[in-house]
């Protein structure tokens, strides 16, 4: 049997997302007496006066591990209308996973096309149609310990995300906040001039239609960077630009 390792986080009411969901937890006891209501019958209908309990959730599609549809980057890629997530290929959301390890770099550094090529290197390994790369930036769970969790972490540039869709890419991710720097670095150096524009690991989703997931967990914990599936299926949300996955690693005996 494989053994599966969990790369989500929990969605829930704490930690560091600076939009976090609202959960209304309706339990047993509790939605009994909504159950008589619309039913029309006693609490004796319900065994020990309970019902099934239910929760409510009020929360973005980029909250918690989440696959970034092409529509979320823009209304076009490659110059026809963007995917909208429920019209992602499942095909996209399974397949090899490599492990690239840019721990090294500080927050808000940028991992260029080089650093990917010598990551690979080092690894021994070469990117193939349908890889699914997973960009370790920090390492562990760290939304449950560090509410600092949206300014951390390197990330990619344009011609690194180019670089990975020319080599057959249609899915990678991130255990940071977002696939690019932290947006509070990316504004500050704006305004300082040092960049044309924010978003450039987003916006080359414009010239090139590819999903990422965001806040991945536990890429720590996976035993070695390759010889692992990546299966990371979106919740079915019509005409949404993400959705929350259950992104997990399949690791064979």
């Amino acid at each position: 049997m494989p053994k599966i390792l969990d790369l989500s986080t929990t969605l829930a009411t704490f930690g560091f997302d600076p939009r976090p969901p609202q959960i209304v937890y309706w339990e047993h006891r509790e939605n009994a007496r909504y159950y008589c209501r619309s039913s029309n019958v006693p609490l004796s209908a319900f065994p020990d006066q309970m019902a099934l309990a239910v929760e409510e959730v009020h929360a973005i599609t980029h909250t918690g591990t989440h696959l970034d549809a092409p529509w979320h980057f823009g209304p076009t890629a490659e110059g026809k209308p963007a995917k909208t997530i429920d019209e992602v290929p499942l095909e996209w959301c399974f397949g090899d996973g490599v492990l690239l390890d840019f721990r090294h770099k500080k927050a808000g550094e940028v991992i260029t096309k080089d650093d990917l090529q010598a990551e690979l290197d080092r690894i021994a390994y070469t990117i193939k149609p349908g890889d699914i790369p997973l960009i370790m930036v920090l390492g562990g769970d760290l939304y449950l310990k560090d509410h600092n969790y949206p300014s951390l972490g390197a990330g990619l540039d344009g011609e690194a995300v180019l670089w990975l869709l020319d080599e057959g890419v249609k899915v990678m991710g991130t255990d940071a906040w977002s696939l690019d720097v932290p947006l509070s670095i990316m504004a500050r150096e704006y305004r300082e001039g040092k960049r044309e524009h924010i978003w450039p690991a987003h916006f080359a989703g414009r010239i090139r239609e590819y999903c990422h997931i965001e806040k991945l967990a536990n890429l720590d914990q996976l035993p070695a960077p390759f010889g692992f599936k990546v299966a990371c299926f979106p919740v079915k949300i019509a005409r949404a630009s993400a959705a929350w996955c259950r992104a997990v690693a399949i690791l064979e005996d």
